[in-house]
């Protein structure tokens, strides 16, 4: 009889659900469902760094999604299925009342932009981030010396007590907090209730400020000393976290009806999408995994011989078991990657999509179709046209911080630049300077991490990028020079959540094990041209060179 495991993989617009294969690894159904209310826009205000989600997009995306895969599968697989695992996007929480409900589940808040999740490119934190910062930095105890030394206003803290200052009545509504990838586990497992959740290791270790060192969290007076909205809040988090390899719960009755899944159906430990992704593409020490999609996530692994009693700087975390069991999980990543194309495509089309919509003498229909039709089209013929230049032909240099910097050393308040326009600059030599950008700052990361001691010998990428542009990947190699392996799965975050729920549903004995039947293989390899990769060399100095001057530290 075969054995099936299902992965869940909530990203920025969309939950992806994927059947696989337990014993052989084969992916057997995958289905995308897009958020209904984020997909209009709701609860959103971009101009002022607003993401909100709320979370009916993410239980009703999630029935529909699974109800789809058992159209696509023959009768009885779904009562085949050993377990089911998610991963999220992250840092992305949500505020709790006393009984556990999320509180835009309640009457009074179910148009409250504060009540939703808080999805990671929110930065409407950024002054509570800096706050958090300059306590853990003037503690007896850096509290952050795990996390990199700085605290982001994309993650958990930050975004908590920006929340509740911001409205009163969500602060005086909320019991505790809870991340996306904790918070949908203990749903499907009857858990929220705030004495019975349970959390995993992967989002309280990188975004938290967890630490087995200090017990846990950092004290309460910690907290209450940077604003008292905060002060009893850790008291209510349970102290103990778990690896994604363990058992969170079973599927309850009426979940399992949802889902059409065998009640009590085991339910690992959520962990981050970039986390989990990793599993997938057989992330082990001296390996980057870059999961290319809006943003990036940079994952890696260590010993703990090898990591000893360092502390890297300016990353998102060094964690024990975050990752991958019995290794200490390592993760940085930039802010925006296919953003920053998203945003040039939307500048470029905004004529025509603006035209178009105010045409009398076209249907709306029409009207639609054509700029869909636009969209699709503008950044590949960019693309082909950007790489027909060559190598700092454009005399253009870019930043890639239009979301702000996530690592090395996180800071939401700069802001990108492009130095070097002139006349003939047109639209592909500036997007080539912006795929150059994004390059760079991904460099900039694989140089911290080898300046603090953690090598770095390949690199392996999975996302939507990694698959749709030749020009994209080569650009890369050339800039890291180095090879990049591409790996083969669509869905390799729901792939790394269905080797974790095979591993829960004692398929395999432990994560290594099930990697080695369903982790994905590699379809693509690019190789860096070593003249490109030298010319490169003078343009990342440029590169450093403007970002220094943005920030400020130019003479």
């Amino acid at each position: 009889m075969t054995s099936y495991a299902l992965g869940l993989d909530y990203g920025s617009d969309s939950v992806r659900a994927l059947l696989v294969n337990a014993l052989t690894g084969d992916e057997v159904a995958s289905s995308v469902v897009y958020y209904p209310r984020w997909s209009q826009g709701l609860f959103c205000a971009p101009a002022k760094d607003q993401f909100r989600q709320h979370p009916l997009d993410y239980t009703d995306s999630l029935v529909q999604a699974v109800q789809s895969l058992w159209k696509m599968v023959p009768a009885g697989v779904a009562q085949q299925v050993v377990g089911l695992s998610f991963d999220t996007t992250g840092s992305t929480p949500v505020a709790l009342n006393r009984e556990g409900v999320a509180l835009a589940l309640l009457p009074e808040f179910a148009n409250n932009p504060n009540a939703m999740f808080v999805l990671w490119k929110d930065h409407t934190a950024v002054k509570e981030a800096q706050e958090i910062t300059s306590a853990a930095q003037s503690a007896e105890e850096n509290y952050l010396k795990y996390e990199g030394g700085i605290y982001s206003s994309e993650w958990y803290w930050a975004k908590a007590l920006h929340v509740m200052r911001a409205d009163p009545a969500v602060a005086r509504a909320t019991y505790m907090w809870v991340e996306h990838c904790d918070w949908i586990s203990a749903v499907v497992t009857g858990t929220t209730q705030p004495t019975q959740l349970r959390m995993g290791r992967c989002a309280t270790g990188h975004k938290l400020m967890w630490h087995a060192s200090w017990g846990g969290y950092p004290p309460d007076a910690f907290f209450a000393g940077i604003d008292p909205l905060l002060g009893g809040l850790r008291n209510r988090l349970p102290a103990e976290t778990f690896a994604a390899d363990q058992l969170c719960g079973r599927l309850t009755n009426e979940w399992a009806g949802k889902l059409g899944l065998p009640v009590g159906t085991p339910v690992g430990f959520g962990a981050f999408d970039a986390h989990m992704g990793a599993v997938a593409a057989n992330v082990k020490p001296g390996v980057l995994t870059k999961i290319m999609g809006t943003s990036t996530c940079d994952i890696t692994v260590a010993s703990y011989a090898d990591i000893g009693d360092k502390t890297v700087r300016g990353i998102c975390g060094q964690v024990d078991g975050s990752v991958m069991p019995g290794l200490v999980g390592l993760e940085a990543g930039q802010s925006a990657f296919g953003d920053l194309y998203a945003w040039f495509r939307n500048l470029v089309n905004w004529p025509v999509a603006h035209l178009l919509q105010r045409s009398a003498l076209i249907d709306e229909a029409t009207k639609q179709r054509l700029i869909q039709e636009v969209e699709d089209q503008t950044l590949f013929a960019l693309g082909v046209e950007a790489a027909k230049l060559t190598v700092g032909e454009a005399g253009i240099t870019a930043l890639d911080w239009v979301n702000g910097r996530r690592t090395p050393d996180a800071d939401q308040t700069v802001a990108m630049a492009i130095a070097g326009l002139k006349m003939g600059s047109q639209a592909p030599q500036v997007f080539r300077a912006l795929v150059e950008a994004t390059a760079f700052g991904a460099r900039a990361i694989i140089e911290r991490f080898k300046a603090e001691g953690v090598a770095i010998n390949a690199v392996v990428v999975i996302g939507g990028i990694s698959k749709k542009s030749d020009f994209v990947m080569q650009v890369c190699a050339d800039v890291w020079n180095c090879p990049i392996d591409v790996l083969e799965s669509e869905q390799s975050c729901a792939l790394g959540a269905a080797i974790f729920a095979a591993t829960v549903g004692g398929v395999h004995a432990n994560v290594a094990s099930a990697q080695a039947v369903m982790a994905s293989p590699v379809c693509k390899t690019y190789t860096p041209n070593a003249q490109a990769a030298q010319a490169y060399e003078q343009l990342y100095l440029r590169y450093q060179h403007l970002g220094a001057y943005v920030n400020g530290r130019m003479p």
